[in-house]
């Protein structure tokens, strides 16, 4: 099973869309018996709190269903959970390196660094645009996936 976690501030804007959106491409493939997809936060702010109504009625519009969630702090143990620990921007790999310590195995990037266009993905909840963080999004999870079944297809397909 590849297991990934998608990590931004808050865990309730950026990380539960792309978890969302992961989901939704790993499903339409047929492969949700090979991913655990998960997300978490760097802060402790909004622990418990539920996705953020932008980001809801965004996959709302995009008919990409919504599990349930409630917002997590990811822990130092994560490390050895996750193949993959996916932040949004700068600012969460440094918060994500603070929590892990290390990164031996370099299982921690930036969502946008497998597309041809490494960039931050923008917060909402600050930007208020969530079409952008949406579009962006959907890039970096759909070349994740593409990277994930070209490196990984062995595990996927046995």
């Amino acid at each position: 099973m590849i297991k990934i976690l998608f990590i931004c501030h808050g865990n309730i804007c950026r990380s539960p869309m792309a978890q969302f959106v992961m989901q939704d491409l790993v499903n339409k493939k047929g492969l949700s018996d090979h991913f655990y997809i998960d997300s978490a936060a760097t802060s402790t702010e909004e622990i418990g709190s539920g996705v953020h109504y932008g980001t809801r009625g965004k996959l709302r519009e995009m008919g990409v269903p919504l599990g349930s969630h409630h917002a997590t702090q990811m822990k130092h143990s994560d490390y050895d959970q996750y193949e993959y620990i996916i932040g949004m921007d700068q600012w969460n790999r440094r918060n994500m390196l603070r929590i892990l310590r290390q990164d031996p195995e370099e299982k921690v990037s930036l969502l946008l660094d497998f597309t041809d266009r490494p960039r931050d993905i923008a917060d909402p909840w600050y930007t208020g645009n969530f079409d952008i963080t949406y579009d962006d999004i959907l890039e970096g999870c759909q070349a994740l996936l593409n990277h994930i079944l070209k490196n990984d297809s062995d595990r996927l397909y046995g």
